[in-house]
């Protein structure tokens, strides 16, 4: 299966998503998955929806994870693959104000994760994309950083905030690993391990922070600082096609949720409905 994803071209973090489905489907069944019938998978689904009531996000990562597998690895033609259909999300995602964005990122303790928190929230970036930033990819003369790792394998440029580069600079010096601005450190030896900064211990992190700050009901994760970014960048007058740029949108309806996310014109909006219904 992970040949098979390989060759499609999934991301490193969809291929980790697919088969942990396809894994939890095993368990449950307590059988291998090429030796689970059709009306097993159809319980199971059942079973997601109705008893564990996932979120229509996670069902469908579930729901494409095991159709992957059944379509492309251990093929079978099963009609509960095509008829099952995932309502989509209409709930808008968590956004901080500027302010409670710096008192997340001032509330985490150790350095590596603050410098990475700050760099994602001051280019938009994903958590992948982060983690996996180059020493070569940083431009300084023309103040751009080149993102790979982009959804949907598009690279893109973003522009590098003058306060950001000696930020990244003097981190940097702290490990001096040859290719990752983020690489995991040991923490024994206080050195590189020569890896990307693994993206379960981000996930603890920001975990930790958001319920030290009691703010764990609001919904906050690592890809709230990407969608402050894109609401800031919209409030302080940036048009849409120019943060569709940045954010790596292969469509600008993507980018439109974040016109519900600014109350920008909402002031003016208000007094001309009121003239008009004077």
């Amino acid at each position: 299966m992970v040949q098979d994803m390989q060759l499609a071209g999934c991301s490193v973090t969809t291929q980790s998503q697919y088969l942990g489905a396809v894994r939890r489907l095993s368990r449950f069944v307590g059988r291998s998955p090429d030796r689970i019938t059709e009306n097993q998978l159809r319980n199971y689904f059942l079973y997601l929806k109705n008893e564990r009531k996932l979120a229509p996000g996670t069902l469908k990562v579930a729901y494409h994870g095991i159709r992957f597998f059944y379509t492309h690895t251990v093929k079978r033609d099963w009609a509960t693959l095509t008829r099952l259909r995932v309502p989509k999300q209409r709930k808008l995602p968590a956004v901080l104000s500027v302010e409670e964005v710096w008192q997340l990122i001032g509330a985490v303790k150790t350095v590596h994760n603050r410098i990475f928190f700050q760099t994602i929230y001051l280019l938009g970036l994903r958590l992948q994309e982060a983690s996996h930033l180059q020493v070569g990819d940083i431009d300084a003369k023309r103040r751009l950083v080149h993102v790979h790792q982009g959804k949907g394998s598009r690279d893109r440029y973003v522009p590098l905030p003058d306060k950001l580069l000696p930020v990244l600079r003097d981190y940097w010096r702290t490990h001096r690993d040859p290719k990752w601005i983020f690489p995991t450190i040991d923490r024994k030896r206080s050195q590189s391990t020569g890896a990307p900064l693994r993206r379960a211990g981000v996930q603890a992190c920001i975990s930790r922070v958001v319920e030290g700050l009691q703010w764990a009901k609001r919904g906050i994760s690592t890809h709230t600082l990407r969608h402050s970014y894109a609401t800031h960048l919209l409030e302080g007058g940036v048009n849409l096609r120019t943060i569709q740029k940045y954010l790596g949108h292969s469509s600008i309806t993507t980018t439109m949720v974040y016109l519900h996310l600014t109350t920008q014109g909402e002031e003016q909006a208000r007094a001309v409905i009121n003239q008009l219904l004077r």
